[in-house]
């Protein structure tokens, strides 16, 4: 068993936190785990990717081959197409639905969310609308998270007790958020998976 992960988005948005949290759930629930990122211009809103490789067998590198990704998870919906060439035949798209137009000729949504649901596996997920249903906007990327984790071989008590690990010193209510927004996430993708 192998599962490859491209994520993608921009600078803020948590994309490395997202690859952390898969990463460390999947080393808890005892696979071997490659993680890799790049992050150029984040700091300016420019694009971040990351990579994680999870299997039961050793892995020997962080470099995702195009078409070979079983999940390509978009936490910003231009950013899940530019990344589409990555993803395996019978893989799994996962966008977000609101963009970070942080350039001036920014596509037109309805258009990019049609091209992303034409794709077969593609799917557009409300994030930042489950995320403020969760308790804050801010956990859009757990949502992803949650939504990518259900095309995983993941253990969702092993990814809530990641969360809280991770989150525990900004608090109770951060934890408890995160945690609703991991389950959100996951009913998401449950949904998709359908």
């Amino acid at each position: 068993m192998k599962a490859d992960v491209v994520l993608a988005g921009v600078g803020g948005q948590g994309v490395l936190t997202v690859a952390a949290l898969l990463a460390e759930a999947a080393g808890r629930d005892g696979l071997d785990v490659r993680q890799g990122e790049v992050h150029g211009m984040a700091q300016r809103g420019g694009a971040v990717t990351a990579t994680v490789r999870m299997a039961d067998t050793p892995i020997h590198g962080t470099l995702i081959a195009r078409g070979t990704a079983d999940v390509v998870v978009g936490v910003e919906p231009v950013e899940a197409l530019r990344h589409l060439e990555f993803l395996a035949p019978t893989g799994h798209l996962l966008a977000a639905a609101d963009p970070v137009q942080n350039v001036p000729d920014y596509p037109d949504l309805r258009d990019v969310h049609e091209s992303i649901r034409r794709v077969p596996g593609g799917v557009v997920v409300e994030a930042a609308e489950l995320a403020a249903a969760a308790g804050s906007r801010r956990s859009a990327n757990v949502v992803m998270a949650g939504a990518a984790s259900v095309f995983l071989p993941l253990q969702e008590t092993t990814l809530e007790a990641c969360i809280r690990d991770a989150f525990s010193a900004k608090g109770r209510r951060v934890v408890e958020v995160n945690i609703a927004a991991l389950r959100a996430g996951r009913a998401a993708g449950a949904r998709a998976a359908v």
